[in-house]
């Protein structure tokens, strides 16, 4: 794998059915946005099909951009059995190919992420997303999951990296 930048952060929502996923970059106090996109999980091929699909596109994210950690959101509910299984199996895809690559792993809670964000923990979804479209001025993005997984890394980023980067 060719050397890896530091302050350069790969944040992820994992969901049952649409996992987001953004790379972020921080210079300075200046963050930037390198790209994002989300893998869709839902109904059509089988569990293990939709998994290996994830991975893969994890590994093609992390080898192109090469982020040194990886920011993910802490899972602390489902809202079934099977949704929470499923749940599980994507946390577990996301934190295998993080390790496989090298990444180093940091995990924050819902309210960690919209405090860091929005400067509030209650924050709903619409504000994150608001305040991820400000804070790194991109346009709207295509789903809530993308913005979701820019907030997980714009949290680390401020967190683990709050006055140096790459810069």
């Amino acid at each position: 794998m060719a050397s890896r930048e530091p302050g350069r952060t790969l944040g992820i929502d994992p969901g049952s059915q649409i996992t987001g996923f953004g790379i972020l970059e921080k210079n300075g106090s200046q963050i930037s946005h390198l790209t994002s996109g989300f893998v869709r999980l839902g109904p059509g091929s089988s569990l293990s099909n939709r998994l290996m699909s994830l991975h893969r596109t994890l590994q093609q994210v992390i080898e192109e951009y090469r982020p040194t950690d990886l920011a993910v959101e802490k899972v602390f509910f489902a809202k079934n059995v099977q949704s929470a299984l499923t749940l599980g199996h994507v946390r577990g895809v996301i934190l295998l190919t993080a390790t496989e690559a090298g990444l180093d792993i940091f995990e924050y809670s819902a309210l960690e992420i919209k405090k860091a964000v929005t400067g509030y923990g209650r924050a709903d979804k619409n504000q994150v997303h608001e305040m991820v479209k400000v804070l790194l001025r991109i346009p709207p993005l295509p789903k809530q999951d993308v913005s979701d997984a820019l907030a997980a890394g714009i949290c680390h980023l401020n967190w683990f990296y709050p006055l140096k980067g790459k810069g």
